[in-house]
């Protein structure tokens, strides 16, 4: 079974980057502390580690 990560959007993506705000938007982000449960897969973990600056995430077991 795969883990779950809980990813918690703690900055603005204004004045990031086209890829960084796509980024953002594919893991579901809108507002500012928004706060996603989402499988922990090697993709989502590439598009975690691309906006890491803007994000938080925790391990839920």
């Amino acid at each position: 079974m795969l883990d779950t990560i809980k990813v918690t959007q703690i900055a603005s993506g204004i004045g990031s980057t086209k890829i960084q705000k796509r980024t953002l938007k594919g893991l579901g982000f809108r507002k500012l502390n928004q706060s996603k449960t989402l499988q922990d897969t090697p993709s989502i973990r590439g598009m975690v580690k691309r906006v890491k600056h803007l994000v938080k995430i925790e391990t839920i077991k």
